[in-house]
């Protein structure tokens, strides 16, 4: 965090720590990449573990003076998993190489992911209502009877608690023979690099295949 001292000067003064301050972490824990979303809310965190953890700006602090930039957690989820290359015998680890957020253009947040072989579009999206009342389920959930059924039900929607959730809506593989080492995404925000060591491709985010 920083502040202006009286004489225009930058004064830099400790704000926050997310994680362990013991020297005795898990590999699997080390961060691997960090990216700030394009308003600077959000801000995703990819391990070695190939985990994703994404932290949310305290709304409050953005107004208190000095100004803070405090983040809590908002939403943790696997990525990647270890694979195995049986052509090369080569395993690929799951640590995330790098992150890039896609502007944002509904209610929900989309990031591309990567380890070495393998990009992961992800959809983080909030749901904080449930349907109630069907007609062919009861309320826990069971199949009715339906010769038991003589009315009609409007389903409708009851507030819950807050769920984030984190689904992959895009994977793009096998098309790195080297492993890649960044990803970039285009300004119109449909097309995105990816390069390794001696290739770069470009993608569009509704083709996987080629």
């Amino acid at each position: 965090m920083s502040d202006f001292a009286g004489n225009g000067d930058i004064q830099w003064c400790f704000s926050q720590v997310k994680g362990t301050l013991d020297d005795d972490v898990s590999e699997a824990d080390i961060i691997s990449c960090v990216e700030f979303n394009h308003d600077g809310d959000l801000l995703a965190t990819g391990d070695k573990g190939g985990r994703v953890v994404i932290f949310q700006r305290d709304p409050s602090s953005k107004n208190c003076h000095p100004r803070r930039g405090e983040y809590n957690v908002y939403s943790t989820f696997q990525s990647h998993e270890p694979e195995f290359d049986y052509l090369k015998s080569l395993e690929i680890e799951e640590k995330i190489n790098k992150i890039r957020w896609l502007k944002r253009k509904n209610p929900a947040h989309f990031l591309l992911s990567t380890n070495d072989k393998t990009i992961k579009l992800w959809k983080v999206s909030e749901r904080d209502k449930r349907a109630e009342g069907y007609n062919l389920r009861d309320e826990s959930g069971q199949i009715r009877d339906p010769t038991s059924l003589t009315t009609l039900r409007v389903p409708v929607l009851k507030p819950m608690e807050l769920m984030v959730e984190a689904s992959p809506r895009r994977i793009f593989a096998n098309a790195h023979t080297y492993h890649i080492n960044s990803i970039s995404i285009n300004s119109d925000q449909e097309t995105y690099l990816s390069a390794d060591d001696l290739r770069i491709n470009l993608w569009h985010m509704e083709v996987t295949d080629q």
